[in-house]
């Protein structure tokens, strides 16, 4: 197991006018290689979980390892952990500092301890793997579009090889074309590199289409945690906590209602203009 989460609890604000309880007894198996969607509502403690995975922020009870060392050992080290578990947050390109581009995705492996050619190189094969410009690398990242500087904050990520990427709405703000590219990227990474994906997103859609597994998050706990097709299968309960399934979803139970032979734990697009073909060849119609 790469990550696992036992019965953490976690106080915000405490001893102050604004406390309450914002993680209430998480206990998640996170395997490696998984592609695992994080959904809720505001507040539901989504982002707060994803802060405790790479020791940003500490749990009030309960404990976290990772693969197999508990992070809140005595002597445990952070700083590695960090290098290994990456968290790129929402609008990342507000991180953005550096000069170059270049020199902004160097900056992690230069906190590991790397020398110039290193960094350089990480750098360099991290831009590759986002399908950055190789003609912009010396550009000022302030001047590239949205979705230029997004790929950049994560290539920052990447350059430090994590084995884990937790992304944080890393399309909020894009359009449709640059969301797509930028999931689209993701889901290669995790098949290119094994590499284990957390992303945590408002959208049904993003998740239905791209991860393997939706944990989905209501007043500080886990809701319901299972495969895209289960969780949206559910979607009166979502409904309950203000939450959807994806818009193709409905429209597949209302194709149902009007006699039409078709499934209704659809969720993807691509799937549902399939199954619509399937059913009205069998029809007839």
């Amino acid at each position: 197991m790469s990550i696992i989460i036992d019965h953490v609890n976690y106080i915000f604000g405490k001893g102050t006018e604004m406390e309450h309880k914002a993680l209430r007894d998480i206990c998640l198996s996170i395997p490696d290689g998984q592609f695992i969607g994080i959904i809720g509502h505001t507040g539901s403690g989504k982002s707060t979980l994803m802060q405790h995975l790479n020791g940003l922020l500490k749990a009030s009870e309960g404990a976290i390892y990772y693969n197999g060392e508990d992070i809140y050992e005595k002597g445990y080290d952070l700083k590695k952990l960090r290098s290994k578990v990456g968290l790129v947050f929402q609008y990342p390109e507000h991180q953005l500092f550096a000069e170059t581009v270049l020199a902004d995705v160097c900056y992690g492996p230069k906190n590991q301890g790397l020398d110039k050619k290193e960094c350089e190189l990480r750098a360099y094969d991290a831009l590759k793997k986002v399908g950055f410009p190789e003609d912009l690398i010396y550009s000022s990242p302030f001047d590239l579009s949205g979705g230029q500087k997004r790929r950049v904050a994560i290539a920052g990520v990447l350059a430090m090889n994590p084995e884990v990427l937790i992304l944080d709405e890393p399309t909020a703000g894009l359009d449709p074309r640059g969301r797509d590219e930028i999931l689209g990227l993701i889901k290669e990474l995790q098949k290119t590199e094994n590499m284990t994906i957390l992303l945590v997103s408002h959208s049904m859609e993003d998740v239905a289409e791209y991860v393997d597994r939706i944990v989905v998050m209501n007043k500080g706990e886990i809701f319901l945690d299972n495969t895209p097709r289960e969780v949206f299968s559910q979607y009166k309960e979502l409904e309950a906590i203000g939450l959807s399934a994806p818009q193709v979803t409905y429209i597949m139970h209302a194709l149902r209602e009007k006699g039409l032979n078709v499934s209704e734990e659809i969720t993807t697009i691509g799937k549902a203009a399939d199954e619509i073909l399937r059913a009205l060849g069998k029809t007839g119609k």
